[in-house]
This record gives structure tokens, sequence and C-alpha cells, in this order.
């Protein structure tokens, strides 16, 4: 059994924990009394996690060696080389613990489906997972109800009226719930839905995409008319010119970040279980393609733990890494046994898939550690190789638990059963999310994006303000003589590194940040990690200020060509609601840390 916050374990080592990491454990993750102080350690939180996922072990096997399990688990978490998502670190061990990260919610073409989608959607949310909705179902604005014309409100209308609902909603009690809403771009409605997000007040805890097809980018390519489907008919309502309203994604796109696009025919190219129907939807981050009512559950390798010294260099330490996987694979396939599902339908769906998301997170640690720029075909290299050696383990891993415990039950008619499939216990092993949070409890960058910046100041924790420092560039700086607090304050300020006198060239370049990589690169290292995943990868492509919808045009288009599932862009300082780079606060903080850290 899983030991309490209040047992006594053998001793272990600390926990080499930031100081934000620490923070944002206390506010958001460790158990609290009645009177909201924390009563656990980061120590017994991980295992509390390790203990509740071991314990799923003796429903293979009677004879289980749980607290060998156990050990194991909590090994990898306490020193943050894996971390599973936010709910499973939150509820695990918990009443009720729904430890799933991310779902997909059909919207069925009726009062009762879209008032269903709404009341699951804060069941999901309230218990801290993320949705998905394909809105592609439902009827145009204006058409017939019950014989009646001019009635129904269509996707637009009920999508704000989703976001309202889910606006109150806390994820676990931490965080308002993250989603994201597709319509295909074959929907009469099309127009209305890729300006949906005009309003940069509307629809604040959404994501929009347009679910794209093949017809549709050869209509781009032609420069000719495509059909638009009343979804309740099933017949033709008329024709739009595809170039015309590609034009109009990219100026929305070019103005507030949304819509993105997802590829949905190439999304279903790659749907492991096209025997259970074809992917709607992804989920909120656009990591996960997902069935109806399907949930998957994710965690991320740290690859910045996954880095050592052979000689005069580091490389990559692909025993470890190989370990840790193999570790995540079991880990996350426990949760799914142990998992408190929030409805009887996911519950019903997931385990017949058994869809896993095993990430990683880190890469631009795992760079700089290298010393290889991010955007470089040297990067690119890696990145192909270190998510192909991934997915390739979690997939033994996953055969290796299928010996054991059974291939998932889908599996028969799956693309897994046909000659030279792999008789694995998941139907996808594999998939990049964003690791917002867990890898800030990691120490490490998030997901495979580049580096924000060097130094800036992270709002979060209900407007509590958390400063972050590269530890990799302030080594270097110490190391080579050029750190100074001056040099912290001109970073803080949002003064470029290549601006700054002093900074040596190797380290200017090796120290890229997202705004200063050109967009080809963010869409050449997301298709590389994306060419080596079983799901989708979550990337956001950053595009200067001065970008025009032009080159926006030309981005979108090379994102489709070099085969990744979903692209998503965003032109710096196109919302207008985007923090600024720093005030007096930042440079408060930035003082106090040079004063503690001289």
């Amino acid at each position: 059994m899983p030991l309490d916050a209040g047992s006594k374990a053998a001793p272990q080592p600390e926990i080499e924990l930031t100081a934000n990491a620490r923070r944002v454990l206390e506010k958001r993750y460790l158990r609290k009394d009645a009177a909201g102080r924390v009563i656990e350690t980061p120590a017994e939180m991980f295992r509390r996690v390790a203990g509740t996922l071991a314990a799923a072990e003796r429903q293979y096997d009677a004879r289980a060696d749980v607290a060998a399990k156990e050990a194991e688990f909590y090994g990898v978490m306490s020193r943050l080389e894996f971390l599973p998502n936010s709910p499973t670190l939150l509820n695990a061990g918990k009443k009720n613990g729904q430890l799933a990260a991310c779902f997909a919610l059909p919207v069925e073409d009726s009062v009762e489906g879209i008032f269903d989608a709404m009341k699951y959607t804060a069941l999901i949310h309230k218990s801290g997972g993320g949705t998905g909705y394909s809105l592609s179902r439902l009827r145009p604005a204006g058409d017939m109800v019950d014989g009646v014309s001019g009635i129904a409100g269509g996707p637009v209308s009920f999508l704000s009226a989703l976001s309202a609902a889910s606006d109150v909603i806390r994820q676990g009690g931490v965080r308002r719930g993250c989603s994201i809403g597709l319509l295909s771009v074959h929907h009469p409605d099309i127009l209305k839905f890729i300006v949906a997000k005009d309003d940069p007040l509307a629809l604040t805890n959404f994501c929009i995409s347009v679910a794209v097809t093949d017809d549709f980018m050869d209509a781009l390519e032609s420069g000719s008319d495509y059909d638009l489907i009343n979804p309740r008919t099933g017949k033709l309502t008329g024709r739009l010119n595809a170039v015309e309203v590609f034009k109009k994604i990219v100026a929305q796109s070019w103005k507030t970040g949304d819509p993105g696009l997802v590829f949905i025919d190439r999304v279903n190219r790659g749907n492991p279980t096209p025997n259970l129907g074809p992917v709607e939807t992804v989920t909120g981050c656009a990591e996960q393609a997902l069935l109806p009512y399907e949930s998957c559950n994710l965690g991320s390798v740290n690859l910045a733990k996954m880095v050592k010294q052979a000689g005069e260099k580091m490389v990559v330490d692909y025993d470890k890494l190989a370990a840790a996987v193999k570790t995540g694979v079991n880990l996350l396939d426990n949760v799914i046994d142990v998992n408190c599902y929030p409805l009887l339908q996911v519950e019903e769906v997931t385990k017949q898939t058994r869809k896993i998301g095993l990430g990683v997170m880190g890469f631009a640690d795992m760079l700089v550690l290298l010393g290889v720029p991010y955007d470089s075909f040297e990067a690119v290299k890696i990145a192909e190789y270190v998510m192909g050696f991934v997915t390739e383990k979690a997939r033994d891993a996953s055969e290796e638990l299928a010996e054991k415990r059974g291939v998932f039950p889908a599996f028969k008619g799956s693309v897994h059963d046909a000659p030279g499939g792999r008789r694995q216990r998941h139907a996808s092993c594999t998939t990049v999310a964003p690791t917002g949070t867990i890898s800030l409890i990691a120490g490490c960058n998030v997901g495979i994006e580049p580096f924000y910046a060097t130094v800036f100041v992270r709002n979060v924790l209900d407007g509590e303000n958390l400063l972050e420092i590269n530890p990799y560039f302030e080594s270097a700086a110490r190391r080579e003589g050029f750190y100074s607090g001056e040099l912290l304050q001109k970073l803080v300020s949002c003064i470029d590194l290549t601006q700054i006198d002093g900074v040596p060239e190797r380290i200017k370049r090796v120290y890229v940040t997202s705004n200063r990589i050109k967009p080809e690169w963010h869409v050449r290292i997301q298709a590389a990690f994306q060419r080596h995943t079983d799901g989708a990868v979550s990337k956001m492509t950053n595009v200067p200020n001065l970008t025009t919808p032009q080159q926006q045009a030309d981005i979108f288009l090379f994102g489709y060509r070099e085969g990744v599932k979903g692209i998503t862009l965003y032109r710096d300082s196109s919302r207008e609601l985007e923090s600024l780079c720093a005030d007096e606060k930042a440079h408060k903080l930035v003082a106090e840390y040079i004063s503690a850290n001289p």
C-alpha cells in the first residue's frame, strides 16, 4: 500500500529542487490541512505517487514486489529524470483521484448532446484534466431545428458558451482548464469560426484550430474551390475558394495567434485503431489525437538529466535514457489501472486502447549542455535520433509489458494486428507535451521549445512573480568572467544577448532564444520530433513582430510539407494582453537575487 503523507520512510537523499520549483510545489501540489498549511514535503509527494502507482502491480501478479517497484518509481521522479503529468502528482493517493491530463469530448448535434458536453467538461476540468472538442458535427448557425429554420446557434455560439462555463472551473482547484476547439474547413460556418477569437477578451482559455483535409490542401495548391457540407444533412451547401479561406486563416493568425491548423487526414493516417473509428480532435495543447471519450495520461523524460561527461565533451547518456523510458512506460501503464475516471464512457474507451503519452522535456537544456545551437541542422539531427530512440525503447517496454499483462483490448483490427506488427500493451506510446509546470518542478525548459529568454520574470500562482535565470548561462558567465548584476538587469529588460558587449560570440550562439530563432527552425525541430512520435507534438512556432501575413502563410505551408500534424504560429506582441518584458518589480527581483548571490 502507498505510504501516506505522515508516514515515516527510510531516509532519502534530498531532492535537488530550485527555489521556484519548491514554491510551485508548496502553492499547488503538496497536501494541505484544513487551514491551508502545507503538510507534505516534496519527497513525501513523490512517495505518495510512487506508492499509489506501484500498488497496481498486484493486479497482474499477486507476488509482485510492490516495495521494489515503488522504489523504482520514486527514484526516477525524485531524481527529476521523469515526471508524470500534473493530475497524477496532484491526485494520486487521494480519494477519487483522477490522474489523466487530456480528454476528447464529442459534441453531438442536439440540445442534449451540447449540454452533456458542458456537464462533462465541468467534471473533467474539476478533476484536473484538459479537453479537446470537435465542433464539426454541429449544424451551422441559422439551420433548421425541429422543422423550423433560422434557429440553430451554430458551433461558434456553442464555443462561447462552453468557454464561459469552463472559465469558472479550476483544474484540480489550482488552475483554469486548457481546451481546444476544432472545426472542419468544410463546415459552412468556417469563416465565422476563423475569427472567433478576434476579441482578445474572448475565449481566453481556449485555443482554436481549423481541421484541414487533404482535399482542401489540394484545392489550395491548385487555387480551386472546395466543398462546404452541412453535417446535419451530409449535403453540399456551397463552395469556397481555398486560397481565400487560407488567406483569412493566415490574417487572423497574424493578428491574434489563432487559429492554428490541424492536418486531420494526416492525423488519421497515424490513427492506431481505425477499427474504433476516426479521430476528430486533438487535446488542449494539440499534443495527442484522441477518439471520442478517450483520455490519455502523459509523462516526460527530463533530457537535461540524460547527458554525461565523456572525456572533454558532453554526450547523450543513452543507457540512462533507456532506463528512464522503460520505467516511465511501466508507470504510465499503472496510471491507467489506478485512475478514477470522471466518466464511465471515458474509462471504457481509454481501457480499450490504453494509450500513453511518454514524451520529453528539457530539449533546449540538452542542446546547451552538448554545446549545440537550437537553430542548427545538428540540433535537428539530435532531435531525430533522441526521439527515435525514445519511441523505440517505449515500444520495447510496451511489448515487454504485453507479454506479462496482455495487449490492449482493441488490438484486433488495429494497425499493430498485421504481419510484422508489435504485440504492444498500448495502442500508442509517445507524445510530446508542453510540460508547462512539471518542467518547472524538474528545473528544465518546457517540452522541446527553445529557451524563452535568458533572464525573465514568470507570472504564475495567482499573480506571484518568479524570477527565472538560465542556470547554464549564469554558470558560464561566472566561469568565463563576464557575469555581473548589470548584465542580469539588461537581460530582464529584454535587451537581447546579441546586443551586449563582452559576451563571447560562441555563448551568444548557443544561448539563442525563441525570438531570435527563424521560424523555419522551429518547424524543422517540430517535424524532426514528429517523425518519431506516435501521437502529436506540442510546439509553438514563434515569428517576429515584423513578419508579414505572406511570410506566415509560407511558414504554415512549410510545416505541412515537413510533415507536422498541426502547426500554430505566434507573432511576437500580437496579443494586446501580453505582459511586458520587465517592470519595477522585475528589476527589484533581480536586485534581490544579485544581493543574495553575489
